[in-house]
C-alpha cells in the first residue's frame, strides 16, 4: 500500500504538467467565435498583399523596360499621374461612402481593380503596337529639349503608366484602407492588440509565396516556342493569379458579411446598428484636410509616411536604372524582382520578429535609425553596391512603415464605433 501510495503520488506531478500544458496549448488557440472571423481574414490579408507584390514587380517590369523609357520616369508618373489620381479617388470615395453601405463600398472599390488588370493582360497588352503613340511622340520630342524625355514616354507608354497606377493604388486602396476599415469593423480592441501582429508577419509570407511565383512564371519563357511573346506570356499568367485572388478576396468578404457580420457571437450586434442609425458629418476635401491637420498624431503620421515616399523615390530611381543594365529583358527583370521579394519578405519577418527585443533594449529612436544610418553609409561608400544596399534598406524601411501602420491602426482602433 505504502509502495501504490508512493506510485500516485509521483503521478500527481506529471499530470498536473499535462494539464497545464494543455491548458497553455488551449490559452494560445482563439475560441471558435474569434476563429470564424480571423481565419477568412487573414487568408483576405494574404491574397490582398500576394496581389500587390505581384503588381508592385510588374509594374516597375512595364515603366522601366518600355521602349524609349526607364527608371527616370518613375518620379514624373507619381508626381503627375499618381497624385492627382490619388486625390480624385479620394473625393470619389468621400461620395461612395455618403451614398452607399460600406460592403457596396468595398465592391465598388475592388472589383473595377480586378476588370482592369483582366483587361490589360488580354486586351491591351498584346495591341500595344498601335495604342501606344509612337511616332506622334517621336515628331514631338524633335522639337524639344532632352529634358522632356521622361514626361514623353509616360505619354509613349500611356497604358503602362496606367497600369502603374493602378498597382500603386491597389496598395493604397484595397490593402490600407478597404481591408484595414473591414478590419476594424469586424474585430475588437483586445482581439486587435493580439491578432493584428499576425496579420503583418502574414504580409510577409505572401511576399515570399508571391515572389517566387513571379519568378517562375519569369522562366517559362524557355520553354515557350519561336516566335510567341514571352513577356505577354508571363503577363498572362500573373494577371491571372491577380484576378483569381481577387475574386478568392471578394467571395470571403460576402461571405463574412453574410455569416460572420450577423453572428452575435462574433459581432456586437447593437453596436452594428448603432452604427448604421448614426448619421455621417459630410465634409468637403478642405473640411477634411482641415480636420487631419488639427490632430497632431495624424500630423506626425503624415510626416512618417512622406519622409518614408521621399527615402524611397530617392534611392529607387538610381537602383531600378542600374537594375535595367543588368537586365534589360522584360522577363529576367521580373525574375529578379521575384526573388528580390522574397528574401525582403523573409528578411523582414526575422526582424519583425526580432522588432520587439530591439525596441525593448535600444528604444524606438536608436532603431529606427539603424535603416537610414546603412542606407547612408553604403551609398556614399560604393555605387557597386546599390543592389544589396536596397535590399537592406528596403527590408529596414519595411520594418518601420508596418510599425507604423499598426500605429495608423491602434488610432482607428480608439475612435468611437
Amino acid at each position: 500500500q505504502i509502495g501504490m501510495s508512493d506510485a500516485v503520488a509521483a503521478a500527481e506531478p506529471e499530470e498536473e504538467e499535462k494539464k497545464s500544458f494543455f491548458k497553455k496549448l488551449k490559452s494560445i488557440v482563439p475560441p471558435a467565435n474569434e476563429r470564424k472571423k480571423l481565419l477568412p481574414l487573414a487568408l483576405m490579408f494574404f491574397c490582398i498583399l500576394f496581389n500587390y507584390t505581384i503588381l508592385r514587380d510588374t509594374k516597375d517590369v512595364l515603366m522601366v523596360t518600355a521602349p524609349k523609357s526607364g527608371a527616370e520616369v518613375i518620379p514624373f508618373i507619381k508626381t503627375y499621374v499618381n497624385l492627382p489620381t490619388a486625390i480624385g479617388f479620394t473625393a470619389v470615395y468621400a461620395k461612395l461612402c455618403d451614398k452607399l453601405e460600406q460592403k457596396d463600398v468595398f465592391y465598388a472599390c475592388t472589383v473595377p481593380f480586378l476588370f482592369f488588370f483582366a483587361i490589360f493582360a488580354w486586351g491591351i497588352f498584346p495591341n500595344t503596337s498601335w495604342l501606344h503613340p509612337h511616332g506622334f511622340v517621336d515628331a514631338i520630342a524633335s522639337h524639344l529639349p532632352a529634358g522632356f524625355s521622361a514626361p514623353l514616354s509616360i505619354i509613349r507608354n500611356w497604358s503602362y503608366a496606367v497600369f502603374y497606377v493602378m498597382a500603386e493604388m491597389w496598395g493604397s486602396v484595397v490593402a490600407s484602407l478597404l481591408f484595414w476599415g473591414f478590419a476594424n469593423e469586424v474585430t475588437t480592441v483586445d482581439e486587435a492588440k493580439k491578432y493584428y501582429p499576425l496579420f503583418g508577419m502574414g504580409a510577409n509570407v505572401a511576399l515570399i509565396f508571391s515572389g517566387q511565383y513571379v519568378k517562375w512564371v519569369s522562366r517559362m519563357r524557355a520553354s515557350l516556342p519561336p516566335g510567341v511573346d514571352p513577356w505577354g506570356v508571363s503577363l498572362k499568367y500573373l494577371m491571372a493569379a491577380v484576378v483569381g485572388c481577387g475574386a478568392l478576396m471578394t467571395g470571403i468578404f460576402s461571405y463574412m458579411q453574410r455569416c460572420v457580420m450577423t453572428d452575435p457571437a462574433c459581432v456586437d450586434q447593437e453596436k452594428r446598428k448603432n452604427r448604421a442609425k448614426k448619421k455621417k458629418v459630410k465634409m468637403g476635401m478642405r473640411e477634411s484636410a482641415k480636420f487631419l491637420m488639427n490632430s497632431p498624431y495624424i500630423r506626425d503620421l503624415a510626416t512618417l509616411v512622406i519622409s518614408y515616399g521621399m527615402c524611397i523615390n530617392i534611392v529607387e530611381v538610381s537602383w531600378k536604372a542600374k537594375l535595367k543594365q543588368a537586365y534589360p529583358d522584360p522577363n529576367a527583370y521580373s525574375s529578379f524582382m521575384g526573388n528580390f521579394s522574397s528574401a525582403t519578405g523573409a528578411v523582414t519577418l526575422i526582424m519583425m520578429l526580432l522588432g520587439r527585443t530591439i525596441f525593448e533594449k535600444f528604444g524606438w529612436r536608436k532603431a529606427a535609425l539603424v535603416t537610414p544610418s546603412v542606407r547612408n553609409i553604403t551609398i556614399e561608400r560604393s555605387q557597386r553596391s546599390i543592389l544589396f544596399v536596397y535590399w537592406i534598406y528596403s527590408s529596414g524601411i519595411d520594418m518601420a512603415a508596418f510599425y507604423a501602420q499598426i500605429t495608423n491602426l491602434s488610432l482607428l482602433l480608439f475612435i468611437p464605433q
